[in-house]
């Protein structure tokens, strides 16, 4: 399994202990543990649909923080984590990719699956941002302060190919918003547009080989909720727009 069993049971009895509701940043109430339930169905169900049809995406999701032994930074399971290692368990997928694109690093995903060649993950985040330390994932790109729209895109083209080219039967990917100029907890400087371009970018290089996209939502911070809200909407539409060019 993905977690501890000792760590689900006090997730969903609500009796996780306070030093690890201080290491995820929130406690777990019961209304937690459902939500959490919840999340890491749909980033499943999200996979399936995509492994039927080529592209679908969990409108919540991407908790790639949390680690074997518990949750961290406002991660209380690692739903990514979770779908990739029942999907290669029950033989739906022969090798999943995860394309976290967050701006900080998947470290939970990367110890999960550590030393593993049927799940690879890969993290291009920004190098100075949480957290401190970090994991090993099969893939790390780390990014500069202040990195603009044109650089970011032409790292992330020249990155995913090679990686696309392992042939993965399915691509999980982390669309993070935090990229942003305007994110509060990022150090980075995308646009909308160029996070647009990003989204845009990975569904297609996947849907052009064939391969399977499912999407989760991923971070995103600011005081204004609504305008992170559509932030994450906007990565939605682009997605999906691009992944109809190879519908059939």
């Amino acid at each position: 399994s993905v977690h501890d069993r000792a760590y689900v049971a006090a997730v969903l009895s609500a009796s996780v202990a306070p030093e690890r509701e201080r290491r995820i940043g929130f406690p777990v109430t019961l209304e937690v543990a459902r939500r959490t339930l919840a999340v890491a169905g749909g980033t499943y169900g999200a996979a399936l649909h995509a492994l039927a049809f080529g592209y679908a995406a969990n409108g919540a999701g991407g908790s790639h923080h949390a680690l074997p032994d518990g949750g961290a930074g406002y991660c209380v399971t690692n739903d990514l984590a979770i779908a990739a290692n029942r999907l290669v368990a029950e033989g739906a997928a022969r090798r999943i990719l995860i394309v976290d694109l967050d701006v900080h690093q998947g470290d939970g995903s990367a110890v999960i699956f550590a030393g593993r060649d049927d799940v690879l993950t890969f993290s291009m985040h920004a190098a100075k941002n949480f957290p401190v330390r970090k994991a090993r994932s099969f893939r790390d790109v780390e990014l500069p302060d202040g990195m603009g729209d044109a650089d970011y895109l032409a790292v992330l083209a020249a990155e995913l190919v090679p990686l696309l080219a392992l042939a993965p039967d399915l691509v999980l990917f982390q669309a993070g918003v935090d990229p942003h100029s305007d994110d509060r907890l990022g150090r980075l400087n995308l646009s909308d547009g160029g996070l647009a371009a990003r989204d845009a970018l990975v569904v297609t290089a996947c849907r052009a080989r064939g391969i399977a996209i499912a999407s989760t939502l991923g971070g995103g911070y600011g005081a204004d909720r609504m305008v992170v809200a559509r932030r994450h909407a906007a990565g939605l539409i682009a997605q999906w727009g691009a992944a109809r060019a190879f519908q059939t």
